[in-house]
């Protein structure tokens, strides 16, 4: 991203996270246009300091309420912070020393939702200073029906870890690992896993058409199928396993296609392979 305004930025002295009601996001792309729509429905913040070079035009239409401050580059004056969340790309992040240098200055909790970044390399570049989280949201948190995973990079106090929860429960549901070495894991799985969900309703609307089904009516079968199952599988606790079983009658069309997706190379095979490509490369990312 442009460090536009980072020469002259002059960093503040800490100060106590008691008293501060605002938030810094870098980046306001999908993910993060979601957490501020997040925060301002929660009413969580008194002001909500955005960085973003080239702001969509949602953005620029939620910069009118007068709790988010929009900026191209990061301030000349940083003002008092909670908290600050890194929603940039890796790559990005990876490039933006002096960045994270001014950012562990400020006193206030560093939060990174970029993939593959580890705290080791962000503690170093914030300084040693900053209380540190990483974590790991995904798409559907844009609905409030995400989940992100947290995970604390060294000493975290209670006061923090209940902010770091605050700032991601704005998407959905949070949960909290202690090893750090499985938020690959954790990424593969539910980071990733939306585009694997999509593409089954993909392939199903696909399969539909194959057997005959104009293209519409193939469509909308696959996803109110997959849309109502996911509802279906959310509401009802028990093992995904039980509801696959009530839906399939023995001698049935459901256990004729079941006997090829649970094949020894079926569903189950391929997926293993696709998360353990995902988990491998979240890890090349971090030593990249």
């Amino acid at each position: 991203m442009r460090r536009a305004g980072l020469k002259g930025a002059k960093a503040r002295r800490p100060r106590k996270r008691t008293s501060r009601r605002s938030v810094l996001l870098i980046g306001a792309g999908r993910m993060g246009s979601a957490l501020i729509k997040g925060w301002l429905a929660a009413n969580r913040f008194s002001a909500i300091h955005v960085i973003e070079p080239a702001p969509s035009a949602g953005l620029r239409t939620l910069a009118r309420k007068r709790t988010i401050v929009l900026h191209r580059g990061l301030p000349a004056a940083m003002p008092p912070l909670a908290a600050v969340v890194l929603a940039i790309k890796p790559q990005v992040l990876k490039g933006e020393a002096d960045l994270l240098g001014i950012l562990g200055k400020t006193g206030a909790l560093v939060l990174s939702i970029a993939a593959g970044i580890g705290t080791q390399l962000l503690r170093t570049r914030l300084g040693g200073r900053a209380a540190l989280v990483r974590a790991m949201p995904n798409t559907p948190g844009a609905i409030g029906r995400g989940i992100t995973v947290l995970c604390a990079g060294g000493k975290l106090s209670a006061k923090d870890r209940a902010l770091a929860e605050g700032l991601m429960s704005a998407l959905g549901e949070t949960l909290w690992i202690d090893d750090e070495a499985l938020m690959d894991a954790v990424t593969a799985v539910s980071g990733s896993g939306p585009a694997y969900v999509f593409l089954l309703a993909e392939a199903l609307a696909a399969a539909g058409r194959a057997q005959g089904l104009d293209g519409p009516t193939a469509e909308r079968l696959a996803r109110a199928t997959v849309a109502g199952s996911g509802a279906l599988l959310a509401a009802d606790r028990r093992p995904a396993s039980d509801l696959r079983k009530e839906v399939t009658s023995p001698g049935g069309t459901t256990e004729a296609a079941l006997n090829v997706l649970m094949a020894r190379e079926g569903v189950e095979a391929l997926m293993g392979r696709a998360v353990d490509a995902a988990t491998r490369r979240g890890r090349d990312l971090g030593k990249a």
